[in-house]
């Protein structure tokens, strides 16, 4: 299934992105993320699809409750490692697994909401390319570093852009890399 394909291309992107930086840019906290680091970003994507493939084999996935290792937002060679791990680990097999989610700060109630292997994947991807669009923002204010004009934009906005390359032009001007 090309969702499976998707994982490793997204954690290719990202990890290119990481060689370029140097451990003190990676844990910088940068102003315009709100005092967050790449690496806190970064430890973020890591840690949701860790908790989705617990998940898979649990039959419930809580991503409220995933662990947070620190080491990830200060360790890029840790973040990468990671990421190679969840590529060689993904499962070819959909299967119905139970999301549980508590939306009130208030309440440790939780939601049960039926979902399934697929779509949590699909879920994670987007979610990393949001967390690497605001990555990209970090890079550019840390380093001096050209990212692919992929970086952080969602396929659909990625086949519109071929679709309409006059809106893909606009963006390729104002993508300079810093």
């Amino acid at each position: 299934m090309e969702i499976l394909k998707a994982v490793p291309t997204i954690f290719e992107l990202l990890e290119d992105a990481l060689c370029q930086l140097t451990d003190e840019q990676y844990a910088q906290k940068i102003d315009l993320l709100s005092d967050a680091s790449i690496g806190q970003h970064v430890r973020h994507i890591v840690e949701m699809f860790v908790c989705m493939q617990n998940g898979y084999l649990s039959g419930t996935v809580n991503y409220e409750n995933r662990k947070r290792d620190f080491v990830i937002e200060h360790d890029k060679a840790a973040a990468i490692a990671l990421m190679s791990d969840i590529c060689a680990n993904l499962y070819d097999d959909n299967k119905e697994i139970l999301l549980e989610a508590g939306f009130d700060e208030h309440s440790h109630a939780l939601n049960k909401i039926p979902s399934n292997y697929f779509r949590e994947i699909a879920y994670n991807l987007e979610h990393a390319i949001h967390h690497m669009a605001l990555i990209k923002i970090g890079i550019h204010e840390v380093a001096n570093v050209t990212l692919p004009k992929s970086f952080g934009v969602a396929s659909s906005t990625l086949k519109y852009w071929k679709q309409n390359p006059i809106n893909s032009n606009v963006y390729a001007a104002t993508d300079t890399g810093k």
